[in-house]
């Protein structure tokens, strides 16, 4: 018996389409097995906290685990260069943060050097402010006193921050454009040794992250000045924004989950509507408040959008101010 050419035609196209109809089906059932998230920061802070408070609410929506991966190191390029080189299937993920948006000029020689290339977003996750808190001994209650202060002692204000390129260095920075003022950058090894010194007078102001700042500011230790949203925070309402002040101002650190390059468009939709329905939980947005962390409920084109946005404005930052690793 002869097949029609129809026939025939189908028949040796058969093998060639199979790949293509089983990649389909497994994009449809997406997920069948584990998701893990890989986090570039060690456990125990914010990022950390937020990253697996959200996995464990997207388990719930996804049915299947989504578990957490630390993976510290070389600025978060170890943990997002390991997401960029992972099969775009939907089983790796990873928290990014505003860091991403500094290396490509602080540090062009880490991998991804073009994560707007390489990654993928999904959606926002969250976004916190930093406190601006100085020693008691400094003779200033609120910014414009702390600007005069910085203005009649240029060069010799001691302002503390978690390392040389990081989101709160570059605040400073910002800052001293601004204000038109000139202090002395000490940068240290993380967020809390600095608060620590800060606390004990060794520098003489901080731009801390919320929860950093809390334990100072509770003793009295450090006096909270102003804060780097365009808001005041629930928590702090007699602490206003510089913006007030110095207008435009506006300093967050934020974190958005991304998926590697060539990830399936209906898996990144079905991750996102997940994250969507962990970011907009209300237990768990009042309790990562209380941190001072406010849960962002934004889909994919926020998250590209703010990529982008602010790898293009510190940037400029890095380049005008001529900032370099150390």
């Amino acid at each position: 018996m002869t097949l029609p050419i129809a026939g025939r035609r189908a028949l040796l196209a058969a093998p060639f389409l199979a790949p293509f109809a089983s990649a389909r089906a497994q994009t449809a059932e997406w997920p069948t097995r584990s998701i893990t998230i890989v986090e570039g920061y060690p456990p125990g802070g914010v990022t950390d906290t937020s990253s697996r408070l959200v996995a464990e609410r997207m388990t719930r929506e996804l049915g299947q685990a989504v578990l957490v991966e630390n993976r510290p190191g070389a600025a978060t390029s170890v943990a997002t260069t390991s997401v960029v080189r992972a099969r775009p299937d939907g089983y790796t993920l990873g928290m990014g943060t505003t860091t991403l948006a500094i290396n490509p000029a602080f540090q062009p020689t880490l991998t991804p050097r073009e994560p707007q290339r390489e990654l993928v977003p999904v959606g926002m996750v969250f976004r916190t402010p930093f406190i601006l808190h100085v020693h008691p001994s400094v003779p200033a209650t609120n910014l414009a006193e702390l600007i005069a202060y910085a203005k009649s002692k240029p060069g010799e204000i001691t302002w503390a921050s978690s390392g040389t390129g990081a989101v709160n260095h570059l605040a400073i920075e910002l800052f001293k454009r601004q204000a038109g003022i000139d202090v002395l950058h000490v940068p240290y090894r993380g967020g809390v040794p600095g608060a620590l010194d800060l606390a004990q007078g060794r520098v003489q102001a901080m731009f801390s992250a919320v929860l950093e700042a809390v334990p100072h500011l509770s003793t009295g230790a450090t006096r909270g000045i102003a804060v780097t949203l365009g808001q005041r925070l629930p928590n702090f309402p007699n602490l206003p924004p510089i913006s007030d002040t110095l207008p435009g101002y506006e300093v967050t650190f934020w974190q958005g989950l991304f998926a590697p390059a060539g990830t399936p468009e209906p898996i990144l939709a079905k991750a996102g509507r997940a994250l969507g329905a962990a970011t907009s939980d209300p237990d768990l947005r009042a309790r990562l408040a209380e941190q001072g962390v406010e849960l962002v409920t934004g889909d994919a084109n926020q998250l590209r959008t703010t990529l982008a946005s602010e790898t293009q404005r510190w940037g400029d930052l890095i380049r005008q101010a001529n900032i370099k690793p150390e």
